[in-house]
């Protein structure tokens, strides 16, 4: 969120106050260890997790839930939590490890939830509804939620594994037409792009195919994985493929941004890969277009590691 997501801060930033929240970062977070080191290492894995939790926990102050707006980092702090809970064996181990670090943590006592869960089951579509001052009439949506934000859902928070609908439900609210999009919950790749670029286009391409065939206008989708892959990505697997495919990638929350009346800069739009001006005329949205040079990169040859820095400024 503080980089290649930026817009996906920048529009949660701008309608947290039009859904009554009040946002307080985790302090000292650290990363969830993605989707890979689960597979590497599980104890460390899990002990990444219940670090967060174990913060969280901390600082909670009678507020239970933690939001996640990436779906690995939701899937892994709920994972985490639940195993805990169902594992004693982890749950010592865990614990014990947290422990080096003077931390405890009694799985249960925070409720990892996903940002969209929260809009559609706490804030309600009726609020959301009442937000609406430019309805997103006319604008063709395809919802795409990933393949890992709604397996597992032990809690049925999106419903139907293989084809949920409440991201359908959330843009329908903000008045735009939903397409019926198949491959909803397929996945985008990962990090496949690093590991095997063919087979990233391919999973990039089968998505982008999909809702070029239901005519939609943008991909709007939850997760910073899914939006770089299918925006960053997206001309590697035209080249590759020998295709024009373009389709824009947004976040759910910049469209919410866009119908409660904010403007696009504020909500990051104009800061993507595939041009979003071509959709967003169609509800009368003047997009402004960012040069791609001015867009940050990480240096290739800078030795240092990534260090989580402040989300929500003072």
């Amino acid at each position: 969120m503080q980089r290649s997501a930026r817009p996906y801060l920048d529009s949660l930033l701008a309608i947290q106050q039009d859904i009554g929240w009040e946002l307080e970062e985790i302090q000292d977070w650290n990363c969830c260890g993605a989707t890979e080191y689960i597979s590497v290492s599980r104890l460390p894995a899990y002990a990444l997790n219940g670090r967060n939790l174990a913060l969280a926990a901390q600082q909670a102050n009678g507020v239970n839930t933690v939001l996640a707006g990436c779906s690995a980092c939701y899937l892994n702090l709920a994972k985490t939590d639940r195993y805990m809970q169902k594992d004693g064996r982890l749950n010592a181990q865990v614990n014990e490890a947290l422990a080096a670090g003077g931390l405890h943590y009694d799985p249960g006592t925070v409720k990892i939830r996903h940002l969209l869960d929260v809009i559609v089951h706490k804030v309600g579509l009726e609020a959301v509804k009442r937000k609406v001052v430019r309805p997103l009439t006319g604008l063709r949506v395809a919802p795409y939620y990933g393949c890992m934000v709604v397996r597992p859902d032990p809690e049925n928070r999106f419903g139907s594994p293989e084809y949920p609908t409440i991201l359908d439900e959330l843009m329908k609210a903000l008045g735009a037409e939903v397409v019926d999009f198949p491959v909803k919950t397929h996945c985008c790749g990962g990090h496949m792009t690093q590991i095997s670029a063919p087979v990233a286009y391919e999973l990039i391409r089968r998505l982008l195919y999909a809702a070029d065939q239901y005519q939609a206008d943008i991909m709007v989708t939850l997760c910073p994985m899914c939006q770089l892959n299918l925006d960053a990505y997206q001309d590697d697997a035209n080249k590759h493929f020998r295709t024009n495919y373009t389709m824009p990638i947004v976040y759910f929350t910049q469209l919410m941004g866009l119908a409660f009346g904010h403007d696009p800069a504020e909500l990051g739009l104009g800061r993507e890969f595939v041009n979003t001006a071509p959709a967003l005329a169609k509800i009368g949205v003047e997009v402004p277009e960012e040069p791609a040079a001015a867009r940050p990169r990480t240096r290739r040859d800078d030795p240092s590691l990534p260090m989580p820095q402040p989300l929500l400024k003072k």
